[in-house]
């Protein structure tokens, strides 16, 4: 992972002075906005605008799973923004976590692709209020060594119960990837309608699942470790994941043709109640995240799609291509997407999920 951090350390210095050189750094803000996050999202190539403006990196501090995110809000925990994802984001507004955006303040809202809008419930409410400003979007999909694993071997998704693979998997210490993957293998596309005996037909399969896993992976970087050693051959991994191996010539590939398919999920920023930071860097930041040229970066050097349909159509189609984004309009096409589900529902799995890492 040495090789790939220097790359993209390159890449994001080079990237940022093409699009700040010209502008002059004013004096540092009093008050710093605090953001909190998923694990290597401060990248500062994510938000140049900002950095321009204001002269001074954001504030991150760092969540696991939206779970732990939640529940640190609820206990009192102040940040200014935050990054939950599709599944969550009806949960965090039911619970008061987060207020309205104010859309005539966001200068890429309506250049959002036309199905991350179409997504009922997502950004909006039918009251016309906004919550989430998507950012970017991708999958949950079966990762692998090409050298130690053969493409037959992997054909379906309940390969990640082979005994053959003992030890040899990672699944992440996420519930909603973790029930995704389940939910799939069980043939089940929506999540949404899981009843009683599917639910414990998908918990029964993480059981299974359970006895091959070396590891639990909370970030990108223990994952792509894991791999690029050796030690985890399959993995059930975000679209990342092979993007930083592949930069560091480890041998490693996404198969999204499973019989069972895959997992989709759209994740974004939200204001949270109770802001410090200034709201004029509130919004310098949601527009700086949003902002077309750095859709490029996110889709070469991360392997995401950004939310802004304007950038994704700027973006070199064979990079496009590569990536799995030539034909948006077919991106849901055999997935299960990561929506929000029955929150009596979501809390089984959370408390189901404790269990079977624990082995029970």
């Amino acid at each position: 992972m040495i090789l790939v951090n220097v790359c993209r350390q390159i890449l994001r210095g080079v990237f940022i002075a093409s699009l700040v050189s010209s502008t002059a750094l004013p004096a540092l803000a009093a008050d710093n906005l605090t953001i909190f996050d998923w694990s290597g999202y401060e990248d500062p190539a994510f938000h140049p605008a900002y950095t321009a403006k204001h002269g001074s990196e954001p504030d991150f501090s760092f969540f696991g799973d939206e779970e732990e995110a939640f529940q640190k809000l609820r206990s009192g925990f102040k940040a200014d923004l935050a990054h939950p994802c599709s599944q969550s984001v009806a949960k965090w507004r039911e619970a008061g976590l987060i207020e309205p955006l104010d859309t005539s303040k966001l200068t890429y809202w309506n250049d959002t692709d036309p199905g991350i809008v179409a997504m009922k419930g997502l950004m909006t409410t039918p009251d016309g209020k906004a919550w989430l400003l998507p950012f970017e979007w991708g999958n949950t999909v079966l990762t692998y060594r090409t050298d130690t694993v053969k493409p037959e071997e992997i054909s379906s998704l309940k390969a990640f119960a082979d005994p053959k693979f003992k030890d040899r998997v990672s699944i992440g210490d996420n519930v909603d990837d973790a029930y995704a993957l389940a939910s799939l293998a069980i043939g089940l596309k929506d999540w949404t309608t899981m009843t009683d005996e599917q639910f414990k037909q998908a918990s029964d399969f993480l059981r299974e699942v359970h006895k091959n896993v070396r590891l639990y992976w909370t970030d990108n970087t223990d994952l792509s470790q894991a791999i690029a050693s050796g030690e985890v051959d399959l993995a059930w991994a975000w679209n990342e994941t092979a993007t930083t191996l592949q930069a560091d010539r480890v041998p490693a590939a996404i198969k999204k043709d499973t019989v069972e398919g895959l997992s989709t999920w759209v994740c974004g920023y939200v204001r949270l109640k109770g802001a410090a930071a200034p709201e004029d860097q509130q919004y310098d930041f949601l527009n700086s995240i949003t902002d077309p040229a750095i859709t490029s970066y996110m889709v070469e050097s991360w392997g995401y799609g950004h939310a802004n349909a304007r950038g994704m159509a700027q973006v070199d189609p064979k990079i496009l291509a590569d990536k799995g984004y030539a034909d948006v309009s077919k991106f849901l096409d055999n997935t299960l997407f990561q929506s929000p589900m029955p929150m009596e529902l979501r809390q089984k799995m959370i408390a189901e999920f404790e269990k079977i890492k624990a082995g029970y």
